[in-house]
C-alpha cells in the first residue's frame, strides 16, 4: 500500500482551488476519473470544510504543536473512517484500497487523504508537514529532504523567494551607500568657516 501517495492527496486538496465544482473534478486525476464523473455539488461543502481541517494539521505541524495535529486527525479518520479492501485485476495485480468503491467521492477521497497523513505523521513525524515560506504562496508540502530543511513548496517558490531577498538586500546596500555619501558633505560643511 503506499501510504505517500494517499498523504500526497491530502497536499493536494489542501493546494486546491475549490470555488465550484469544476475546480472539484480538477482535483481528481486520470487514474480516478470514476470520481470526476461521480462528484456531485454536494461534495463542494465537504471537500471545503476538510481542506480546511487538512490545513490546520499542516501548521499544526509546522509551529511544532503535535499535539493538536493528532488531535485533528483523529477527528479526520473518524469523519472519514478507513474501509480497507484488496483491489486489482488479476492474481498479480492485487493492492490495497482504503475505502470501499461504493463510498461516495467525498468519502473515498477523504478517508485515504486523512489515512496517508495519518500514517505519515506516525512514520516520520509531524515536523515534516510544511507550509510554503513564500509568503505569497502559502501552499502545503510534505517535506522529504534527508535533514528536514525543506521551506518552500517547490522550486518556484525558492527561486522567487530568494530573489527578493536578493534584491531587497541590493536595495538596502544602495540606500546605506546613499546615505553615507551624504554624511561627508553635510560633515564637510558643518567644518567650514563662516563668513
Amino acid at each position: 500500500m503506499n501510504f505517500d501517495a494517499y498523504a500526497r492527496t491530502g497536499v493536494d486538496l489542501v493546494n486546491a482551488r475549490l470555488d465550484d465544482l469544476d475546480d472539484l473534478r480538477a482535483l481528481f486525476p486520470d487514474e480516478n476519473a470514476w470520481m470526476r464523473d461521480e462528484v456531485a455539488e454536494r461534495d463542494v461543502v465537504i471537500f471545503r470544510r476538510a481542506q480546511k481541517r487538512l490545513r490546520d494539521v499542516f501548521e499544526y505541524g509546522t509551529s511544532g504543536r503535535d499535539a493538536q495535529a493528532v488531535t485533528e486527525l483523529n477527528a479526520l479518520l473518524e469523519a472519514f473512517p478507513v474501509q480497507p479492501r484488496i483491489s486489482g485485476h488479476d492474481s498479480s495485480d492485487w493492492h490495497m484500497h482504503v475505502t470501499s468503491r461504493g463510498a461516495s467521492v467525498s468519502a473515498e477521497y477523504l478517508a485515504g487523504a486523512v489515512w496517508g497523513l495519518s500514517v505519515w505523521l506516525c512514520e516520520y513525524g509531524s515536523a515534516r508537514f510544511g507550509v510554503c515560506a513564500d509568503e505569497r504562496c502559502g501552499n502545503v508540502y510534505l517535506d522529504t529532504s534527508s535533514n528536514c530543511c525543506r521551506r518552500f513548496c517547490s522550486e518556484r517558490c525558492a527561486t522567487r523567494s530568494h530573489v527578493a531577498a536578493h534584491r531587497a538586500r541590493k536595495r538596502a546596500a544602495v540606500g546605506e551607500q546613499v546615505t553615507v555619501a551624504a554624511q561627508p558633505t553635510a560633515v564637510a560643511d558643518s567644518l567650514s568657516p563662516v563668513s
